[in-house]
């Protein structure tokens, strides 16, 4: 079994919460920063509250960053944290900028005056794309960001390339695309198309706003991305990767698998908002992952369909708790 001592930033979210299930499984010792908050979540990491060690730091703060460096120590650094709803970057720039930006630095630096041996992981954006000039999207296309959370990531992206040609550290990016799961952020257009289908099921709302239904993604399964972080770090040499399903699917049929996958027409239900229209839109992002397959070993398993029906199917057990009904128990529709 491997041992080694990793750390992770954003270790309660989404992917930190699967790369924490995936590194204990392969005998490490795991570590986390998290924020102090007045109302900590540790909903996906609950399970694992007694085999991971949590330390208190920001990515706005240097000292806390260098201080949890020293104490772990570690073998392998995970950057996952970032402010990373594209939406929300448009209202809060300065401060996207500071964490997904500047944080990346901050986070290079601990590594670098504690222990430049550390190998450095850095979650990298698909968004970078952003407007695509060419199609599929591989480690050698142009970036044009078309949101500050893109541009912010950018930063990152380039900033982690900066420390390895400058000061050899093992720093290396994955571009990764669209990856979901049913611990996705409610605030996350797949998440709230899954959790949406599974309230309108159980009489719970009558319908559901979105933005841009014609938006095309290329979207996996986040669970297996946690697997190619971790397989980049193995690698003899630094290098960066574009990791994705090499497919890419719209909105609109994510919506028409959901509502399907419980006996539902989505006409009868989505509603178009001007709201959640992007002030610059990115129309569409597909990964090349030939680099990933063919050098890490990986691709994705999970099919689109698989995906969209595991997270309803996740949304309606859980609503079903919350809510005490059942999908019986609602009026046909």
């Amino acid at each position: 079994m491997i041992s080694g001592r990793a750390l992770i930033s954003g270790i309660t979210g989404q992917d930190g919460s699967y790369l924490a299930e995936l590194l204990l499984e392969k005998g490490y010792e795991v570590h986390g920063i998290v924020r102090r908050a007045s109302v900590e979540n540790f909903e996906r990491i609950d399970h694992l509250r007694d085999r991971i060690v949590l330390h208190q730091g920001d990515l706005l703060d240097q000292s806390s960053l260098v201080k949890i460096a020293k104490e772990v120590d570690p073998s392998e650094v995970y950057n996952l944290a970032a402010q990373s709803f594209v939406p929300t970057s448009w209202l809060q720039p300065d401060l996207t900028g500071e964490f997904t930006a500047l944080g990346v630095s901050r986070m290079l630096e601990a590594v670098r005056w504690v222990d430049p041996q550390a190998r450095f992981y850095q979650a990298s954006s698909s968004e970078m794309f952003g407007k695509v000039r060419e199609m599929p999207q591989s480690e050698t296309t142009p970036f044009y960001p078309r949101s500050p959370y893109a541009v912010a990531k950018l930063f990152g992206h380039w900033i982690t390339v900066n420390y390895r040609e400058s000061y050899g550290l093992f720093a290396v990016s994955g571009i990764l695309f669209n990856h979901e799961s049913p611990r996705r952020g409610r605030e996350f257009v797949t998440r709230k198309i899954s959790e949406h289908v599974a309230k309108i099921k159980l009489g719970l709302l009558d319908e559901l706003l979105l933005g841009n239904l014609d938006a095309k993604r290329d979207w996996g399964y986040a669970k297996e991305y946690v697997e190619a972080m971790w397989l980049m770090l193995q690698q003899e040499t630094p290098k960066d990767f574009v990791i994705g399903t090499g497919t890419q699917h719209s909105v609109r049929e994510f919506t028409e698998i959901a509502f399907a996958h419980v006996g539902l027409d989505p006409k009868d239900f989505v509603r178009m908002d001007p709201r959640f229209v992007r002030p610059a839109e990115v129309d569409t992002l597909l990964a090349d992952p030939t680099k990933a397959r063919e050098e890490l070993g990986w691709s994705a398993k999970t099919s689109f369909e698989d995906l969209v029906k595991k997270m309803v199917d996740a949304d309606l057990a859980l609503q079903e708790r919350a809510s005490g009904r059942r999908m019986g128990d609602a009026k046909s529709r």
